[in-house]
């Protein structure tokens, strides 16, 4: 009787090694589906739900303005939700504003604002030096839609619009860096 049980358990541990090497082996890349076929949700391995804000000039953006969703003519893009109150965030400015003036129109940089107006965003810029677009999220649509609920968070978008991570927390030049050199791969 001994026997007969280590057997199955042996059985079935085999088996679910199997069915794991399986599933890993069978597993199809989000970067080799159609991106057309994926559904917007705020998750990694999905379409970033796209969006439409005021930069704090006036001046219009939209994700699908950067990034391609039935082919490879888009780039990476890097959403960076901040305030101007939060202290991580006010640390971790300057990387994301050496890192646009690094990477350049390979890859767009956008801060996207929790909540303040127009005139805090614009003095926050001003006050840092920042040439990247800072965008207005005043009744915080896009942060909800996103389902942003700690500053400063960072999501990595490739250039068919699928997010590959949301980095929650304040983010390092290096790791900043590191994760761009992965996009454009």
């Amino acid at each position: 009787m001994k026997n007969s049980r280590f057997q199955h358990a042996i059985l079935l541990v085999v088996l679910a090694i199997l069915g794991g090497a399986w599933i890993v082996y069978s597993r199809e890349p989000v970067t080799d589906r159609n991106t057309i076929d994926l559904p917007e949700a705020p998750m990694v391995g999905h379409l970033a739900p796209d969006f439409t804000l005021q930069s704090s000039n006036g001046q219009t953006y939209s994700l699908t303005d950067y990034v391609d969703r039935t082919g490879d003519n888009g780039r990476p893009v890097v959403l960076n939700y901040w305030a101007s109150w939060c202290g991580p965030c006010r640390i971790e400015t300057p990387h994301f504003q050496r890192t646009h003036l690094k990477y350049g129109n390979q890859v767009a940089i956008i801060g996207i604002n929790q909540g303040e107006a127009p005139d805090q965003v614009t003095e926050f810029g001003v006050s840092y030096g920042l040439t990247y677009p800072l965008l207005v999220d005043q009744d915080n649509t896009v942060n909800f839609r996103y389902g942003i609920l700690n500053l400063p968070t960072t999501v990595f978008i490739d250039r068919n619009g699928v997010i590959q991570e949301m980095y929650l927390g304040i983010i390092s030049q290096a790791v900043l860096e590191e994760r761009i050199n992965q996009l454009l791969e």
